[in-house]
């Protein structure tokens, strides 16, 4: 992203070293700022790729491909706004466009009339698998073959640390 070039360049890319009490300070925020907009990068370039070929977005295609690796196929909504990071009322939204392009169906719990099941449809898990073939395909490319294939696997296992996990995100 063209807004973050000047950021990154002022806060980490200039290479003056800062002596004294800020110099840990520094570094830390310095890293920090150069993984955040990493991933900014990675990111927006992967949703112009999603968009382009799949014409989804990149929260669309993160729903459509947790629900693909559930059991069943489906989730509820709940369950998943949290494992894609949503709030209630935004991952709604998202919900109501995936459902209205027939990519999910909505379901009634029929034991707890408060739960929402969200189902993959036949459509969905075609589009899914389309698009995370080149997906995959774009990572391999943009990330793993740039960091190689160890220092990727190394990255993700601190970046699943920091959130908690112990297993595939």
């Amino acid at each position: 992203d063209d807004r973050l070039d000047g950021f990154v360049t002022g806060v980490v890319g200039s290479g003056e070293v800062v002596d004294g009490p800020d110099a840990r300070d520094d570094a830390v925020i310095g890293d920090w700022t150069v993984l955040v907009v990493a991933c900014a990068r990675v990111n927006a370039a992967a949703r112009r790729a999603l968009a382009d070929r799949h014409g989804l977005d990149l929260q669309s295609f993160e729903v459509l491909f947790q629900l693909s690796r559930c059991p069943g196929r489906r989730q509820t909504s709940g369950e998943l706004a949290g494992e894609v990071s949503y709030s209630s009322g935004g991952f709604t939204k998202l919900a109501d466009r995936l459902e209205r392009s027939g990519f999910v169906a909505r379901r009634a719990d029929p034991h707890d009339r408060r739960l929402v099941w969200l189902e993959l449809t036949r459509t969905g898990l075609d589009v899914v698998r389309r698009a995370s073939a080149d997906h995959a395909e774009f990572l391999r490319r943009s990330v793993v073959e740039r960091l190689g294939a160890e220092q990727f696997a190394l990255v993700a296992d601190a970046m699943r640390a920091l959130l908690g996990v112990d297993g595939a995100i």
